[in-house]
């Protein structure tokens, strides 16, 4: 998009933010509106508590309505930035929409503000279609499942139709009906009136479904052009999408068989984003090509199957869990990547606040015996932890035996043992044998059941020491699953020394970090009123290129630590309900919960409120932020 066009939206978006939006603009053009009632409502939206878009303001004071909206836009046909109609509307804020221009201004592709909305997350793709369909009145397409005229399609090149995120489908008494991603677009238009004339209905589609119905038009839409009989294309590709993956620092691949296409997306700071689509034919022969790598049978393929290797690159090398997992379009591929050098960090750099790292280490670590839990679902780190813990503990003088499926990563000095249930090295047989090697400490993977739960719990009690992960939603999740799992109370009491409970939250992007003021709706989720907060200094990412533009570069741990002292033990012995046991913990051994500690983050411009409300439960109304920072003084 031109530099006049991105000044263009910039102004729009300037304009918008003193209550001037397009739609506003055009319903005062067509006298839909008086300047008097526009005025009117600017005086009352200037008098709330909460701001609040002036469209919608002018809807509650009944000067318009919905139908005079989609009317207003349909008749007119002016082209309006679609960033700017979703802002007036409410659905994004200023600070998104200069956000998606400065990724415009950047980026050398020519992208359009609805695309880069919509690719970087700022609105989900179904909400955009009810804004132009359902609000101002374009009827929604489905190119994929509509018969489209050939001799319209072949007026221009695929390419071109790729351009411009449209396509023609069939002649009607009113004109011929062409589908857009962007029905407001003023460059689209104009392309749309130069091959086709004046004459033409505008209908709203989605992007992905428009570029599938060009795709199957014209075959040569496809980004890639790579041959599924080409065996060495096809190695080129793995080997191309396993560096992307390493370079973008991304845990997990994701390799989807789709109805038309092969869709490939990495899980980057514990999110999926879409990295790219491929023809669905090559797809077999990248299973296949991934299956000779984990040296599984390549001729399987009606069952889920699982397996591991390992790929050297410039600069290292990575360990790769790979699972297959048949589907009706084809065998899913999901890979996770397990980078053995950056994962054994200390304790110390895992991100414990201090004090609660210090009570962790003494309280809990250095014990002689009892069971300590970490829990949290997957990919909150609980392996990286439960490392951590190893790595701290392990001396000459300290035998440490471990039970894993499998080991994720080889530690010099422990006796790690992978499961493998092929030849019945299982769960069960390997934990009879654990404790006739006389060890010190044990490290059960995982507690799945109650078998594992009364091995940890029984060699807690003889004076072993033994580390687990657990999946329950904060500690004393992990106290109820325990009971829960028929273990008996006075059991639980006496063998659980610790659970720690944590998340990863996306970490604010330092290089775009920028001061942030919490919104009167952001103090209500949190149950916070302005003066709870103190003077925090919450900050928030506005995107660049370092952070892809999302505003997130790496993650935070959140932690929830749970010492018990003689007063939980006993409401866990009187099994008393968890609403309780929380609050006796708080009470009785300090316990900081996960909220707490993620607003004490978010509060220090770590994370951002967003993410913490997103991501951590809220279990119990938090304590002010000024409390919390003392109770946590002297945290990292």
């Amino acid at each position: 998009m031109s530099t006049l066009n991105t000044a263009r939206h910039a102004k729009a978006a300037t304009e918008l933010e003193n209550g001037n939006g397009p739609l506003v603009k055009l319903l005062l053009q067509e006298k839909v509106l008086t300047d008097r009632q526009v005025e009117y409502a600017a005086r009352v939206r200037n008098k709330l508590e909460t701001p609040r878009p002036l469209l919608e303001v002018l809807k509650e004071l009944d000067l318009i309505n919905d139908d005079q909206i989609k009317k207003a836009v349909k008749d007119s046909r002016m082209p309006m930035c679609i960033g700017s109609i979703l802002m007036e509307m409410g659905y994004i804020k200023p600070d998104d929409l200069q956000r998606a221009f400065g990724i415009q201004k950047s980026e050398k592709k020519g992208y359009k503000i609805g695309e880069i909305l919509l690719e970087k997350g700022f609105i989900d793709e179904q909400l955009l279609l009810e804004v132009l369909s359902v609000q101002l009145g374009f009827s929604q397409v489905e190119p994929e499942f509509t018969r489209i005229d050939p001799k319209l399609f072949s007026r221009a090149p695929a390419r071109w139709y790729e351009t411009h995120d449209v396509i023609p489908l069939q002649k009607q008494d009113d004109g011929i009906l062409i589908a857009f991603a962007d029905p407001l677009d003023k460059q689209d238009l104009e392309a749309v009136k130069q091959v086709f004339g004046d004459k033409f209905i505008a209908a709203v589609a989605r992007r992905n479904a428009i570029k599938l119905a060009v795709g199957k038009c014209h075959s040569s839409n496809l980004k890639q052009d790579i041959s599924a009989s080409d065996e060495n294309a096809i190695i080129r590709l793995a080997d191309e999408l396993l560096l992307a993956a390493v370079q973008r620092d991304a845990s997990d691949i994701h390799i989807e068989p789709l109805k038309d296409c092969m869709r490939v997306r990495f899980r980057q700071d514990g999110m999926l984003i879409h990295f790219q689509d491929f023809p669905a034919k090559i797809l077999p022969a990248l299973t296949n090509r991934i299956k000779v790598l984990c040296e599984v049978d390549i001729t399987e393929k009606r069952r889920h199957q699982g397996g591991r290797f390992y790929f050297d690159y410039p600069g290292g090398h990575v360990d790769l869990r790979v699972s297959f997992y048949v589907t009706v379009n084809g065998e899913k591929i999901v890979l996770r990547l397990l980078n053995r050098k950056s994962v054994l960090l200390d304790i110390k750099d895992i991100g414990l606040p201090g004090k609660i790292q210090q009570r962790f280490l003494e309280d809990a670590l250095c014990l002689p015996s009892g069971i300590i839990l970490i829990t949290g679902p997957t990919g909150s780190g609980k392996t990286t932890t439960v490392y951590s813990c190893i790595n701290h503990i392990n001396d000459p003088q300290t035998s440490i035996i471990t039970a894993e499926e499998p080991v994720e990563y080889v530690i010099d000095g422990i006796a790690q043992c992978s499961i493998n249930p092929k030849i019945n090295l299982t769960f069960e047989e390997t934990l009879r044998h654990i404790v006739r090697q006389d060890p010190d400490v044990i490290v059960i993977g995982e507690i799945r059941d109650q078998f594992s739960a009364e091995i940890a719990v029984q060699a807690a009690l003889t004076g072993h020491k033994v580390l687990t992960t657990f999946h329950t939603e904060d500690s004393i999740g992990g106290l109820v699953r325990l009971l829960n799992m028929n273990i008996e109370p006075f059991l639980i009491a006496s063998s659980v020394v610790s659970i720690m409970a944590q998340r990863l939250l996306r970490r604010i992007c330092p290089h775009c970090a920028a001061p942030y003021k919490p919104t009167a709706a952001d103090l209500q989720r949190i149950g916070y009123s302005a003066h709870d907060i103190g003077d925090a200094h919450f900050q928030k990412g506005r995107g660049c290129g370092h952070c892809q533009y999302t505003g997130y570069k790496g993650r935070v741990g959140i932690f929830e630590l749970l010492i018990l002292d003689e007063q939980v033990r006993n409401a866990i012995i009187a099994q008393k309900p968890s609403h309780e046991i929380r609050e006796i913990s708080i009470e009785s051994t300090g316990l900081i919960t996960l909220l707490e500690d993620g607003l004490v983050k978010a509060a220090a411009g770590q994370t951002t409120i967003d993410e913490v409300l997103r991501s951590l439960p809220r279990l119990h109304k938090p304590r002010a932020l000024p409390e919390l920072q003392r109770l946590l003084e002297g945290s990292a």
